[in-house]
């Protein structure tokens, strides 16, 4: 009988035990590390008002997908009009990149980070009659629970900047 080398043995016996599972180090879940979680604020039901509290804008629902990769958003203005977003962190390019679909068609891809607590996107759509509209959207989260989101417009390339839309979001009683 051939004698069988002491490393032949030591390596079988690793490889048996890699195949079958035991000792083998398992990767983690796919969208656990934490930048994943950067945009839970905003997770759940909210009702969104204006600057003064009084008037209703719409409201508002996010939800997360079921594996944890993704933000969903569901949009309910209270003049009728509708959208929804799916917001994600890029792992290849360290950034949060959002692509928002307008009941109006418009579609706007934008892209940034938390920076100090608060969430800022920038991205850029067509000009109304010439040229680049940039836009910059801010949620930032406050003290009592609700979140304060800016969206703001740019037609001279980051000069200056007009809000085209303020909501204060808040969870509707109950929830």
């Amino acid at each position: 009988m051939p004698k069988i080398s002491s490393k032949l043995v030591l390596a079988s016996a690793l490889f048996a035990a890699t195949a079958s599972g035991k000792n083998a180090i398992s990767p983690p879940p796919p969208c656990s590390a934490s930048e994943y979680r950067q945009f839970d604020f905003l997770l759940g039901d909210w009702e969104v008002r204006g600057r003064q509290g009084n008037q209703l804008l719409g409201t508002d629902r996010y939800e997360r997908s079921a594996n944890g990769c993704w933000l969903q958003e569901h949009w309910h203005s209270a003049q009728g009009g509708e959208g929804t977003s799916l917001s994600s962190w890029d792992t290849n390019y360290r950034v949060w990149r959002q692509y928002w679909s307008g009941g109006d068609g418009t579609v706007l891809r934008i892209e940034g980070g938390l920076q100090d607590g608060t969430m800022t996107m920038r991205g850029v759509l067509p000009g109304k009659t010439r040229g680049e509209q940039w836009q910059r959207l801010v949620w930032t989260p406050n003290a009592d629970g609700s979140v304060t989101q800016q969206w703001e417009t740019s037609d001279d390339a980051g000069k200056s900047w007009q809000v085209s839309f303020l909501g204060i979001y808040r969870h509707p009683a109950g929830h």
